[in-house]
């Protein structure tokens, strides 16, 4: 039997995807396939088998999430920590030293390269795979697949891997998932459109619920850590310290402190490393992407229901009542 089943994506969806991720659809990929249920674009079939096989190692540390559920703070919070809040170190670009897996199996760059050859991708990029498999121990590394869908000795116990999940409510995770498709991927939609997409799932990496409750049901696990971004903003320093003690780590009362100013939404949000400003400033010089604005928005809690129309409110309201009811998790 096959680790992965692929399977076609309703023409419906796929008709209204190619039409409002054109950028990304024309420039990046093929358009979009299901993996073990989960939308994905059609390139993660080159990678799937490959990722499912990767080789874990007792020190790495993962940071999974759904996308723009607080992923990037939840990072930068990790490395500090792990690295007994080596700032200096902190100083550099973010995707380097805690990579992104699911890169090279999202942007497929094949079509672009020829035709700009002053766009120089580092391995990080060009193939994610390959540059995380290279690196030295300990290894930090990002992804944004389900469960189901990470590395089999990641999942079966075989090493001491840890996993930070990180999870946040749905209406604040489609608003903010909006705006970075808006920047980043393309999107040309509506907001009120995209809100038919998420709870559709029709996303990337959607089901949304179905991401979540795929770690939330490793929660008793003493290798993962599920945290929740509601958490983050209400009580850092008690998220810092948990954080802390799952990575076996010891933080006086000040380095909690020094820490929390660092992983403040405005310190993230001016700090190069962490806001992805760079990557925004080259999607604009060679043309990649036609929007503006800024990856670090607001870091709210509530803003997507204030940004929703009433019948979206019930709706997202209903759709994680039916779905979380029996799980014992809220938002």
């Amino acid at each position: 039997m096959a680790d992965i089943t692929y399977s076609s994506v309703n023409n419906e969806v796929s008709d209204i995807l190619n039409k409002c991720f054109v950028n990304f659809v024309n420039i990046f990929q093929n358009g979009f396939i299901k993996a073990n249920d989960f939308m994905l674009p059609v390139n993660f079939k080159k990678f799937g088998q490959c990722i499912l096989d990767m080789d874990i190692r007792d020190d790495d540390i993962w940071v999974c999430s759904y996308p723009k559920t607080g992923t990037t703070w939840c990072q930068e919070m990790t490395w500090c920590i792990a690295n007994d809040l080596d700032f200096e170190g902190a100083k550099q670009f973010l995707p380097e030293r805690f990579p992104f897996l699911d890169h090279t199996p999202l942007f497929d760059y094949e079509k672009v390269l020829p035709e700009k050859p002053d766009l120089k991708l580092p391995l990080y990029v060009s193939d994610s795979i390959k540059f995380i498999n290279e690196l030295k121990s300990p290894r930090f590394i990002k992804t944004h697949l389900p469960y189901k869908l990470l590395p089999k000795k990641l999942r079966d116990q075989s090493t001491k891997a840890k996993i930070v999940y990180v999870a946040r409510n749905p209406k604040d995770t489609c608003l903010s998932y909006f705006h970075h498709c808006c920047l980043l991927e393309g999107y040309t939609g509506n907001f009120e459109d995209f809100c038919k997409l998420f709870t559709s799932d029709s996303l990337c990496f959607s089901p949304f619920f179905d991401h979540i409750l795929g770690y939330w049901d490793q929660k008793d696990d003493s290798r993962l850590l599920f945290l929740k971004y509601e958490e983050m903003k209400q009580d850092l320093r008690a998220v810092i310290r948990r954080t802390a003690k799952f990575l076996g780590k010891d933080l006086l009362d000040d380095q909690v402190l020094v820490l929390e100013d660092h992983l403040s939404f405005e310190s993230m949000k001016n700090n190069r490393a962490v806001n992805y400003e760079p990557v925004i400033e080259i999607n604009k010089t060679h043309n990649l992407i036609d929007a503006d604005g800024s990856f670090m928005r607001s870091g709210t809690v509530g803003g997507g229901k204030q940004k929703m129309l009433p019948e979206f409110v019930n709706i997202f309201d209903e759709w994680e009542e039916k779905c979380l009811g029996k799980s014992g998790l809220k938002f």
